[in-house]
């Protein structure tokens, strides 16, 4: 069953990449797609090797100890859609969006946790992904609002078009 899951997520990962990466806004979308799966790929590995999560099923486990899915496919196109929606927004609105995010995500692990052996938690909770998922989605909205800053400043096109 988890195999399955996994080649799910698999497929609606690869169906999306041509929506999220077409038109004027390709090189932003990179930019925070690649910048997320870095910082999750880091997250991910210090929360390993600390044993606080566990990925019993994962793609690759010869080479990885962490689920590279999550971390270089899913969560970065989730930061993708996650800026587009919230880019022009003022603090109290982006505080609302990330909590469709996040809350479902806590939510859903939680949930796999106990019913599949996609994860295993031993120091970890819902409200840790919670915190993890918000931090790293407004990490790489700093992020890509430093960039278009520098932009501005440097007086070339932004490299944020939203």
């Amino acid at each position: 069953m988890e195999k399955k899951l996994l080649r799910l997520l698999v497929s609606l990962c690869f169906i999306s990449l041509p929506f999220l990466f077409k038109g004027k806004k390709m090189r932003e979308n990179l930019v925070i797609f690649f910048s997320k799966g870095v910082l999750a790929t880091l997250v991910d590995a210090y929360v390993v090797g600390t044993k606080r999560v566990e990925y019993p099923v994962r793609p690759f486990p010869k080479v990885f100890r962490t689920n590279i899915l999550y971390d270089i496919l899913f969560f970065p196109i989730l930061s993708v859609i996650w800026v587009r929606i919230s880019y022009n927004d003022n603090l109290l609105r982006i505080l609302l969006k990330s909590l469709i995010f996040s809350i479902p995500m806590s939510y859903g692990q939680w949930f796999m946790e106990k019913n599949t052996k996609l994860f295993k938690w031993n120091k970890w909770s819902p409200f840790h992904t919670f915190v993890s998922v918000n931090f790293t989605l407004f990490t790489i909205r700093g992020f890509v609002g430093l960039l278009k800053l520098l932009d501005k400043v440097k007086g070339k096109e932004s490299i944020t078009g939203y």
